[in-house]
């Protein structure tokens, strides 16, 4: 049975932690489906890990769309969340608008996810049957504003901001709220005076959820892993060593054998 955004409510009700991961392709989304993953996000993270920007921000909303449509045609169960890119948004409210109704339109996203105090976007938007998951605490579209990859909600004034936005978003008809890289204390705090749940990434064990980009749990992702990032496998080491093996059989000429030819 399809998870919808009243399954997160009840989760958090009773006190059931659940799992978020990105998704970008077909297959990925087929196979995080099937594991009982119940909210898949594709992420604009795809910019980097997908498409190798340094940030999120060169996305754009036809690249997400594109890659909405390929997670929503794998998945046949988990609730599917579009994430609006930079520039999509903020500058119009109508702009805002509209880009999510082709979320919803064109990628057969179930809800949409967008960044920062964004009150009357999700209220206009939840008025039109858009659900929105929001998105508080380091918001990566912002990088250059917050002067890098930066824990919020550290000072009591962002503490106090962020605490006070999230209450809003909810106000405003936010299903959902992501937590990135705050204090743990404070996602503890939100996520007691909030009846929506709240998904945590870098912001401690309290979250109601927990979300990971699929590249880093798999160890896909080069280089050193931010703090919150649990590499669960290393698939980065599988696939090199599986071409090397391939090549080494193609060089030897051991591949194809007979059992891969036809006669």
């Amino acid at each position: 049975m399809a998870v919808s955004i009243h399954d997160l409510a009840s989760f958090k009700e009773r006190g059931e932690r659940f799992a978020m991961l990105t998704a970008y392709d077909f297959p990925t989304a087929q196979i995080l489906d099937e594991a009982g993953i119940p909210v898949l996000l594709v992420g604009d993270s795809l910019a980097q890990v997908v498409l190798g920007y340094d940030t999120t921000i060169p996305a754009s909303v036809d690249e997400m769309l594109h890659h909405t449509r390929a997670v929503a045609r794998g998945a046949r169960n988990a609730l599917i969340v579009g994430d609006m890119p930079f520039g999509s948004y903020g500058t119009s409210l109508d702009d805002g608008v509209r880009n999510a109704v082709r979320f919803m339109k064109e990628g057969n996203a179930h809800a949409v996810k967008f960044e920062g105090p964004q009150m009357e976007l999700a209220e206009r938007c939840s008025a039109i049957g858009v659900p929105v998951m929001a998105h508080l605490g380091l918001t990566p579209q912002s990088v250059h504003l917050f002067g890098g990859y930066k824990v919020q909600g550290r000072s009591e004034e962002q503490a106090t901001n962020i605490l006070r936005w999230a209450k809003e978003l909810e106000e405003a008809g936010a299903f959902a709220l992501v937590l990135e890289c705050v204090p743990s204390e404070l996602a503890a705090r939100i996520t007691a005076a909030l009846s929506i749940p709240t998904i945590g990434i870098g912001a401690g064990p309290d979250c109601d959820g927990q979300v990971l980009v699929i590249n880093d749990l798999l160890g896909l992702t080069a280089g050193k892993a931010p703090k919150f990032v649990k590499r669960y496998e290393n698939v980065r080491e599988m696939i090199g060593e599986a071409a090397r093996t391939y090549a080494g059989e193609v060089a030897r000429g051991e591949y194809p054998g007979p059992e891969h030819s036809y006669s």
